[in-house]
């Protein structure tokens, strides 16, 4: 199988693919929306909420915060995941840029 080759790619589109990437799973997304409605959670509330199981939700928590979306805080025997509002504000700005790009009708074939 051939290497992604994403040195060949500016930072930019490489963090764009990344962001991208990261919205490409609906779990992820669902745990995004659930963490924005309730501002905190523990990975078993996830679990029960979503309905994946707890190693599944575990992965998709590994990528959004491998990516900084979110971060998490241990508490005892559990971890307390938020959404990391600098990150999201950030990505927000980024991806705004980018899909702000119109395309002109005249250079359309």
């Amino acid at each position: 199988m051939g290497l992604a080759k994403t040195e060949m790619f500016t930072e930019l589109q490489n963090e764009i693919a990344l962001y991208a990437k990261v919205f490409g799973h609906p779990a992820r997304v669902a745990i995004l929306q659930h963490l924005f409605n309730i501002d905190t959670c523990v990975c078993g509330d996830l679990v029960c909420k979503i309905g994946l199981a707890q190693p599944t939700i575990s992965q998709h928590l590994k990528e959004l915060k491998h990516l900084g979306l979110i971060k998490g805080t241990v508490e005892g025997t559990s971890v307390c995941y938020c959404i990391d509002a600098e990150k999201w504000t950030q990505m927000k700005e980024v991806m705004s840029h980018f899909l702000d790009q119109d395309i002109s009708k005249e250079n359309c074939c």
